[in-house]
């Protein structure tokens, strides 16, 4: 695997890979990595001739820096990690690499941003988008993955590529969960063992509502779900919701739709921890 740090170096990898005829996945990543980010570099493997990586922590999607500083760092493992899941090339710019002669944009998200995170991380995913863009510029991929996890990303990376033509395809990928239902994520790493089975309650809380959606009211369906939560009095609820599956607004009823979100954040000892599940009819 080939450790690349300058952004015109991985731009000529890149090239490189391409003018033999190779296609190129993208697998963008802040690092601490785990079998989630590991899940979405098998599916490129297996979409793409070579796969690239990239350990970037981005400070503009932060608007906590404490939050920002005690991010999990853990390069030579995440190294390890990727070279033994078939990476062909890590992409780790430093920030004043990524940001050369960069003016950062105020895109259009569609209202996209208007709940759920939106509010609660005011210019996050500006921030986002501003470094998927910058990402992109240099790795210029055929296909980039993305987890579900973060589905109001997904969502709003989704719809600035069709905006803004993007050439790449964005690749959504199942949610990789432990086997008591806790999604996968590099914060739970700063979660001590009593807070790490705390958590497990936004999962189940989740599960409650697939299997209450569609029979009960929305209203309904929220409130259990919220029972459930209660149940673990030490997790903080910062919001619960159940929203159209694609423009992300709040529902007052199922309509005729066959599909929805439901979307959660909680404060689960030091960290904010976000899930969410697709609900069928």
């Amino acid at each position: 695997m080939d450790f690349i740090t300058s952004p015109p170096a991985i731009a000529e990898w890149t090239a490189q890979a391409r003018s033999t005829g190779a296609s190129i996945g993208f697998v963008p990543t802040m690092g601490a990595l785990h079998e989630g980010h590991l899940d979405l570099v098998h599916r490129a493997n297996a979409a793409c001739d070579r796969v690239v990586c990239s350990i970037f922590v981005n400070p503009l999607q932060f608007n906590n820096p404490e939050d920002l500083r005690l991010y999990p760092r853990q390069l030579d493992k995440d190294v390890e990690l990727l070279r033994a899941a078939g990476c062909n090339a890590l992409f780790a710019p430093g920030k004043e690499a990524i940001f050369s002669e960069f003016t950062p944009r105020t895109y259009d998200l569609g209202g996209l941003d208007d709940h759920w995170e939106g509010p609660s991380r005011p210019g996050h995913f500006q921030g986002v988008v501003n470094v998927v863009e910058r990402l992109f510029h240099y790795v210029r991929p055929d296909r980039a993955f993305f987890g579900e996890k973060d589905r109001q990303q997904l969502t709003i990376l989704r719809h600035i590529a069709r905006e803004q033509r993007w050439p790449e395809a964005i690749i959504p990928c199942a949610t990789v969960r432990s086997e008591d239902g806790l999604a996968l994520s590099s914060r739970n790493a700063r979660l001590d063992p009593t807070e790490r089975d705390q958590a497990t309650i936004l999962y189940k809380a989740l599960a409650v509502t697939a299997k209450e959606a569609f029979r009960s009211t929305v209203e309904a369906t929220r409130q259990a779900a919220l029972a459930k939560i209660a149940e673990e009095p030490a997790v903080t609820v910062d919001y619960f919701g159940i929203a159209d599956i694609d423009t992300l607004v709040p529902l007052a009823d199922w309509g005729t739709r066959s599909t929805a979100v439901a979307l959660i954040a909680a404060q689960v000892g030091p960290v904010r921890l976000i899930d969410n599940i697709t609900l069928l009819r």
